[in-house]
C-alpha cells in the first residue's frame, strides 16, 4: 500500500518547529529529531500546554488531508443548526450514499482523538501511516466503496472564561464541569446538540445519512470505544442496523455482552456477522477463546491498543470480503435426489441444503 504521504504543515504548526516528512513522521525541521514531551524539564503544565497545542495542530492537518488526499467532504451536524450554534463534523465521500458497491463506516475509541485518527500519540510518536485512519479510508476507497468518517469525541466547544464574563456564561451554559487549562484558566464546554455524547452523534449520523442510503452492504471498523457506541446503536436501531450492515470488525473493543443487555435474536446476529480483535502476543487472526453471547475472537497479533487498528488493517478488510461473499452466495435450492437403495433396490430421498460460511 502507498505510503501516507505529507505536505509541511501549515504555519500554526512552525511555533513547534515540527513538521512532517515525505514518510508522515512528525520531526523537528532542524534536527530531524523526534518530538519529546519533557521538552521544559520538570515543568509538567507546559509541556502538557505545548502537547494539547499540538494535538490541535494535528487536528487540523488530518481534517486538511481527509479533504485534500482522501477527497473526502465535511459534513456539520445538527443539519438545523442556526448560524452560531456550536455544529459538530464528520466526514463522508462524494456519492458514498448511493455507492452500490458498499459503504464503510469508521468510529474510533474516546479520548481527545478526532475524525481520521485511531491515535494522536502514535501520530506523534509513529506517523500518519499507523496512527490515522488514512490507510483505512483508502484500502475502502480502493474498493470502490464510499466512506463515512464518524467524530464521536467532538461533543463540545470549549470557551476559555475572562472573569468578567464568568458570571453571564454560567447563567448560560449548562451544568457541564468547568475544566481548566495548564495555565490555570477556566473554560466552559457547552454542548454541541445532538452529538454531545459518542452515542447521541454516531445515532444522529445513521438517522440522517446511513439509514437512508442506497447501498445494500455497509461495514462498520469499531476501535475501543467505538465498539460499544456501535453496539449502543444495534441496541436502539436493531433492525435498521441488522438490515443493512452485513459484517462489523471490533479491534480491541470495549462493548460488553453482559452490560449492553441484547435479546437473543440480536446475540445471534453478532455471532454470525462481527469479529472481534483481540490484544495478543500471539500471531494475527489466531482463534481466541470467545464466550457464547459475544462473537467470535481472534488475535491482534499485538499487545498495543495503539497499534491494533494498523497491524489489523489487511485483516480486517479480508474479514469483510468472505463476509461479502457470503452475503451474495445464492443458497442452494432443496433439491430431491432419488437413488437406488443397495439393501432394498427401493428408492430414497436425500435433501442437501446450504451452509454457513463461519
Amino acid at each position: 500500500m502507498e505510503p501516507v504521504k505529507r505536505m509541511k504543515m501549515e504555519s500554526s504548526m512552525v511555533g513547534f518547529q515540527y513538521c512532517f516528512n515525505q514518510e508522515g513522521q512528525l520531526r523537528h525541521r532542524e534536527t530531524q529529531e523526534a518530538f519529546v514531551f519533557n521538552y521544559h524539564r520538570g515543568e509538567y503544565k507546559r509541556n502538557h500546554q505545548r502537547y494539547q497545542a499540538l494535538g490541535q495542530v494535528i487536528t487540523e492537518h488530518v481534517y486538511r488531508l481527509l479533504e485534500g488526499e482522501c477527497h473526502l467532504q465535511r459534513f456539520y451536524i445538527p443539519l438545523d443548526a442556526k448560524e452560531n450554534e456550536p455544529k459538530s463534523l464528520f466526514f463522508m465521500s462524494p456519492g458514498a450514499l448511493d455507492n452500490p458497491k458498499g459503504l464503510v463506516v469508521l468510529i474510533q475509541d474516546q479520548g481527545v482523538i478526532r475524525a481520521g485518527q485511531w491515535s494522536r500519540k502514535l501520530i506523534v510518536h509513529s506517523g500518519l501511516e499507523q496512527g490515522s485512519q488514512i490507510p483505512f479510508i483508502k484500502k475502502a476507497l480502493g474498493d470502490s466503496c464510499g466512506v463515512i468518517v464518524m467524530n464521536p469525541n467532538d461533543n463540545f466547544l470549549e470557551i476559555k472564561v475572562e472573569e468578567e464574563y464568568h458570571t453571564d456564561l454560567q447563567n448560560t451554559s449548562t451544568n457541564c464541569p468547568s475544566p481548566v487549562d495548564p495555565e490555570g484558566k477556566e473554560f466552559f464546554q457547552i454542548p454541541k446538540r445532538c452529538s454531545s455524547t459518542p452515542e447521541e452523534h454516531v445515532r444522529y449520523i445513521w438517522d440522517h445519512f446511513v439509514s437512508k442510503c442506497e447501498a445494500r452492504h455497509v461495514a462498520v471498523i469499531a476501535h475501543g470505544y467505538g465498539g460499544l457506541v456501535f453496539v449502543d446503536l444495534l441496541l436502539h436501531r436493531r433492525q435498521e442496523v441488522q438490515s443493512k450492515v452485513y459484517a462489523a470488525a471490533f479491534i480491541d473493543s470495549l462493548h460488553n455482552m453482559w452490560h449492553q443487555v441484547l435479546d437473543k435474536k440480536t446475540q445471534e446476529w453478532i455471532q454470525r456477522h462481527c469479529r472481534k480483535w483481540v490484544l495478543s502476543s500471539r500471531p494475527i487472526d489466531r482463534p481466541v477463546t470467545f464466550v457464547k453471547v459475544d462473537c467470535p475472537q481472534v488475535s491482534a497479533g499485538t499487545q498495543s491498543h495503539e497499534s491494533a487498528p494498523w497491524i489489523c488493517l489487511q485483516s480486517v478488510f479480508r474479514f469483510f470480503t468472505r463476509a461479502l461473499k457470503a452475503k451474495n452466495k445464492v443458497p442452494f435450492s432443496r433439491a430431491v435426489i432419488v437413488t437406488r437403495s443397495k439393501s432394498n433396490q427401493g428408492l430414497t430421498r436425500a435433501a442437501f441444503g446450504g451452509f454457513s460460511p463461519f
